[in-house]
């Protein structure tokens, strides 16, 4: 039996709600998502945690974005500023299950890897982690990486 070993607890709370908004199969349990949010914690967040289906996805893009195409993940703050260190950070992440489907498919991706790498993504956002510069991607995506690894699963850049 291949079990992945559990890293070691983060210091941080998570908070989380998880809403299944989407009729696509294979989705990851709650418990898989909080297991990977939790890896990338770097302080307490309580956030809700929503898979949708492409209309959705599509929908809030264009809302927020102004991109008429769904999206594999948004991320929204809830604070202008980040809080104070102590204080639990609030968000919600949009995650679009057909994305993420397609986009696993075409890079020859395990669907559970690629929605552990999206997750993790995505509460790095979260957490003021971005990507604008060259600088920044390299940073964030060293960090999602090791923290992949760390997961026991693989490099989520590397071209297969």
């Amino acid at each position: 039996m291949n079990r992945k070993k559990t890293p070691e607890p983060s210091p941080h709370t998570l908070s989380l709600s998880v809403q299944y908004a989407s009729d696509a199969q294979n989705l990851p349990t709650r418990a898989q998502f909080r297991r990977w949010l939790k890896a990338a914690l770097q302080r307490d967040v309580r956030m809700t945690l929503r898979i949708v289906d492409e209309a959705e996805g599509r929908e809030l893009n264009k809302a927020y974005r102004h991109k008429d195409y769904a999206t594999n993940v948004l991320t929204f703050v809830y604070d202008d500023e980040m809080p104070q260190s102590g204080e639990a950070l609030y968000g919600d992440v949009i995650i679009c299950a057909p994305v993420v489907e397609k986009e696993a498919a075409a890079q020859h991706k395990d669907l559970l890897a690629h929605y552990a790498h999206l997750a993790i993504h995505a509460v790095l956002h979260l957490q003021g982690h971005e990507h604008e510069n060259d600088t920044e991607a390299e940073e964030m995506e060293a960090l999602e990486t090791g923290l992949m690894l760390k997961l026991r699963y693989p490099d989520p850049y590397q071209v297969t």
